[in-house]
């Protein structure tokens, strides 16, 4: 099934592949090396609609998805962790690629990357890690006593059948999301109705808030500490100087790996959260193409 997508230049053809009986979206531009780009939680892939086509335009062909649970694919009732993600991945690349692929990822979706590179090493020619995050949720070390509990109450309500949609219903608002963008993007100008409307419309369909309650207690899954000593591919980190999220002190491993001559290339992206790809598409579409260029196809 073809449909079309509008972005902020021109439309995306959209498709759907079906993984364990359940419909994912997913789209294809352009011929030459594969590049698969995959995005964080919340997001789709409308969120690199300012990625795909320039890419695309360099020789590369560059397919995008949704994750299982989110943007314009099923969001079944299932426990959800980073390893499903992980699986559908493998099998879309199976049944969609079959090459040595380029995995692009942002937030969520850089820590895929780590995973595939690491699990699934004869599959991926090299990975690019945008604002890379240390595990699906933080991990109960990771936090102080006092938001450690107010997390956990927070958790325990979202799961709620009594209080679960109506919180899930207040947070989704279009105006809360643009205030949330607000605080993770630098530029505010960055932040369009477009990019709402991206966020929000998915949090409409049936089954998102169940979706969104399982992903606030699932584990964290590996942290990339574990995962780097098993990779071996050429990695791009690209860091937002000013993401709150994933703070760029937070890098330091993968400015250590670069610093070392581990296959690593680190650059910050100044005046940027923790979305370069969509806040500073232009420096982050070049410093991508250079470095694929440069590293993995001459």
């Amino acid at each position: 099934m073809i449909t079309t997508e509008s972005s902020s230049s021109k439309p995306l053809e959209t498709y759907y592949w079906y993984w364990q009986g359940h419909r994912i979206k997913y789209t294809v531009k352009g011929q030459g090396k594969p590049l698969l780009l995959i995005h964080g939680f919340g997001a789709s892939l409308g969120h690199w609609r300012k990625n795909i086509s320039h890419l695309a335009q360099e020789n590369y062909r560059v397919y995008a998805l949704d994750l299982l649970g989110f943007g314009g694919s099923d969001k079944p009732p299932l426990d959800y962790t980073i390893e499903l993600w992980r699986d559908l991945i493998k099998d879309f690349w199976q049944d969609h690629i079959n090459e040595p692929t380029v995995f692009v990822g942002n937030s969520i979706g850089g820590l895929l990357v780590l995973m595939i590179l690491a699990d699934y090493p004869q599959i991926s020619q090299g990975g690019v890690l945008i604002n890379c995050a240390g595990g699906l949720n933080h991990r109960p070390d990771e936090l102080n006593l006092p938001l450690r509990f107010i997390m956990g109450s927070f958790t325990k309500l979202v799961n709620s059948s009594l209080t679960g949609n109506f919180i899930f219903n207040r947070i989704r608002q279009k105006h809360r999301i643009r205030r949330t963008l607000h605080q993770v993007y630098s530029d505010r100008n960055a932040v369009t109705d477009e990019l709402v409307d991206i966020l929000y419309e998915p949090s409409c369909d049936p089954g998102a808030q169940k979706v969104f309650a399982s992903v606030l207690t699932a584990p964290p899954g590996p942290h990339p500490n574990s995962l780097l000593p098993h990779i071996n591919q050429p990695l791009l980190v690209l860091w937002g100087s000013d993401d709150p999220w994933t703070p760029i002190a937070g890098s330091k491993i993968y400015q250590e790996r670069a610093e070392n001559g581990q296959n690593t290339i680190f650059h910050p992206i100044e005046n940027a959260g923790h979305c370069p790809h969509d806040e500073r598409p232009q420096q982050v579409n070049e410093l991508i193409l250079n470095w694929l260029n440069s590293l993995l196809f001459q």
